[in-house]
């Protein structure tokens, strides 16, 4: 039997002689604990605002309810390494400093973007930089996936989270109409739109199951890091986590299809509910162990070794001698004063509040636009909260015999704390409509605008209600359709003109019955060749 120490075995007195955290840093402890307490109530002053919103989103948004235990799981990775650090040379490096330097940038771009995901990705970067000071570029190395873990608890911005739920709600609707039709269920899929006779099927309940994906990815990155199988094998664990959210809420779509044809809308209700949830997490969670064993049973290296045995903490090799030498605190004090100079600096650099545009309050907006009078109407508390915008209009425009165009323009002054535009593409769906097509049209001066104009044409559906809608943000002198460039232009304004104001423009008109999209594109088109033109005293250029 092999005399040698293994990862698992009890350490030997003079390997457990340092404490905690001279075993991280080589620091006195007392040092080291006034750096973290002065470094913690700087991050706690910097970030506050952007901390606040992330435990909002773990408590409230299902597709980040793994946030919390993010960070606890990478503490106790990195406990799982307290021996292999005994062996690498903890010496404070100062390549941290400029780390630090990046990360506080990052933090300004984000705060003049007003984008709580780069702020707290800055957040993550300081903390890199701030590890690098105290035990250099070596013992990060060896901490590197817990670390960059701690990334899977951040929320995507918005938009693109958006961008990538809906495509992949697309795929998996399409894949549960084939399931249907392989059974001979009669069913019709337009867009995100399931109809299934006795009932239709919304994007946000037809395609729940795709909230699951960011905590099942979390756990497969997890499992793939404790999986003692090649890096390939590895690979192919974590890609295989969208498909494997796909094929189930596909799965998931094609029974309630089934239960719609043999037993009526109730009982699809009834499963829909039961399916939903952690019911269909460990569903994902027993996919993925049976891939695992798969996969060890693959290729020139295939392993017959029992599942508990194909996971475990990384084996580490046992420490020669610990090394107790005490390491200087410069670079760690060092990256301490850099934090300081931002906090100090703080107030001054990131933008507040900037000076209102001398600008009409759209309460004065025009009623009568060309041949099209409107009636206001005011919106209600519940939005306005949620909305948080500064000044807003909306109005429905009728001419004659025309059918009414909705017009709702909402513009705020700064988009501090969580006061910028509020995309439809991420509003329609949450009041229960469907995204059926999305585009981005050129309207020509021909079309009645006066001005080539883009926007955004969408074509939404609910029940037996059809709408076009023609959206876009007017920055300062631009009219944007892009969200990515909405909030590239708010960081480059912020910062060379001073301003942060703009509004968000939106048309809406139904399809009413003997009609077809044309129509309601006509009255549209003519529609933003009237508001255009007088925008530019509400919203200032």
């Amino acid at each position: 039997m092999s005399t040698h120490p293994t990862a698992l075995e009890t350490p030997s007195p003079s390997s457990s002689v340092m404490s905690p955290v001279r075993l991280l840093t080589g620091m006195s402890p007392w040092v080291l604990w006034v750096v973290l307490a002065v470094v913690t109530t700087l991050l706690g002053y910097l970030y506050a605002d952007s901390l606040r919103f992330l435990a909002q989103t773990w408590l409230e948004d299902d597709n980040y309810s793994h946030g919390p235990f993010i960070p606890l799981i990478s503490l106790y990775l990195i406990w799982l390494r307290r021996r292999q650090l005994q062996t690498v040379e903890r010496r404070g490096s100062w390549w941290g400093i400029p780390i630090v330097g990046a990360g506080l940038f990052v933090y300004v771009v984000g705060e003049f973007a007003s984008m709580h995901s780069i702020v707290q990705f800055s957040l993550w970067v300081v903390i890199i930089g701030l590890l690098i000071c105290a035990i250099g570029l070596s013992g990060i190395r060896l901490l590197a996936f817990p670390l960059l873990y701690l990334l899977a608890a951040l929320p995507l911005p918005v938009f693109l989270q958006y961008e990538l739920s809906s495509r992949l709600q697309l795929w998996s609707s399409a894949l549960g109409i084939g399931c249907l039709q392989l059974v001979g269920v009669m069913a019709y899929r337009e867009g995100n739109v399931i109809d299934l006779g006795p009932i239709q099927l919304q994007v946000v309940e037809a395609c729940s199951g795709i909230r699951y994906l960011f905590p099942l990815m979390a756990l497969t990155l997890l499992c793939a890091y404790l999986y003692r199988q090649p890096l390939w094998k590895r690979a192919v664990l974590v890609l295989s986590s969208i498909p494997i959210s796909i094929l189930l809420n596909g799965f998931r779509i094609g029974a309630i299809g089934v239960l719609v044809e043999a037993y009526g809308g109730s009982a699809a209700e009834g499963f829909s509910h039961f399916f939903e949830g952690w019911v269909f997490f460990v569903a994902s969670l027993g996919l993925l162990c049976g891939e695992m064993w798969l996969l060890a049973r693959v290729g020139s290296n295939a392993s017959r070794r029992r599942f508990a045995e194909l996971i475990g903490p990384p084996e580490a090799v046992a420490p020669a001698s610990p090394l107790a030498a005490r390491v200087s605190p410069v670079p760690l004090l060092a990256g301490g004063a850099l934090l300081i100079l931002a906090g100090v600096a703080a107030p001054s650099v990131v933008p507040q509040d900037f000076p209102p545009p001398a600008r009409q309050m759209l309460l004065d907006f025009p009623l009568q636009l060309g041949e099209w009078g409107g009636a206001s109407s005011v919106m209600e508390r519940q939005y306005l909260d949620a909305l948080q915008l500064d000044d807003y209009v909306l109005a429905d425009y009728s001419a004659g015999k025309q059918a009414p165009v909705n017009v709702y323009v909402a513009y705020y002054q700064s988009p501090k704390k969580g006061l910028s535009s509020h995309s439809p593409r991420q509003c329609i769906p949450g009041g229960g409509w469907e995204i059926t097509s999305f585009e981005t049209v050129r309207l020509d001066p021909a079309s009645g605008v006066g001005q080539a104009l883009d926007v955004n044409r969408v074509a939404i559906q609910k029940g037996g209600q059809k709408q076009i809608v023609y959206y876009w943000f007017k920055q300062r002198d631009r009219l944007i359709t892009s969200e990515y460039f909405v909030k590239f232009f708010l960081f480059w304004d912020s910062l060379t003109r001073h301003r942060a104001d703009g509004a968000l423009v939106r048309l809406v008109s139904s399809v009413y019955a003997g009609e077809t999209e044309d129509f309601a594109d006509a009255r549209l088109q003519t529609m933003a060749g009237l508001v255009t033109p007088v925008l530019g005293r509400y919203v200032p250029d």
